[in-house]
């Protein structure tokens, strides 16, 4: 596989990945906690604000991770900078899990998009960058 079929595969990986944050985000943002399955009255405002305020920054991370789409090879500190900050997260729902049961089949998805999915693009994404670097460096080509 040329370094060009490398880099269209990533790109199709990380945009389809990158829907995730996008949408989630933006239906935190709109929504607020009415978005969450549990039953009950409306939340507090301060928990609403937060709330939403979180869903910006999961609809600016998968936003930026489209923004790498177009020089995909280039982007490796940015990939590890935000593939950091979703690990983390990931981490603190991990945490969550453990202390308070399993937060259902949605929050499930989020944490393997973010332990797994994530850090593996991560790692495909510097596989490529090796690869177009390689590719950059061949001399007469």
């Amino acid at each position: 596989m040329t370094a060009s079929q490398h880099r269209r595969w990533l790109r199709a990986g990380v945009a389809l990945a990158g829907l995730v944050p996008v949408s989630a985000g933006l239906a935190g943002l709109v929504l607020g906690t009415a978005m969450l399955p549990e039953p009950g009255g409306p939340p507090a405002p301060a928990l609403d604000s937060h709330y939403r305020y979180l869903s910006g920054l999961l609809l600016g991370i998968g936003l930026a991770f489209w923004w790498s789409l177009p020089r995909i090879q280039h982007h490796g500190a940015r990939f590890r900078l935000l593939g950091f900050i979703v690990f983390l997260g990931g981490i603190a729902r991990l945490f969550g899990l453990l202390i308070d049961g399993n937060p259902g089949g949605g929050m499930l998805f989020g944490l393997a998009m973010e332990l797994g999915v994530t850090p593996l693009l991560c790692l495909w994404q510097w596989k490529v960058s090796q690869i177009s670097r390689e590719e950059w460096d061949r001399p007469g080509e």
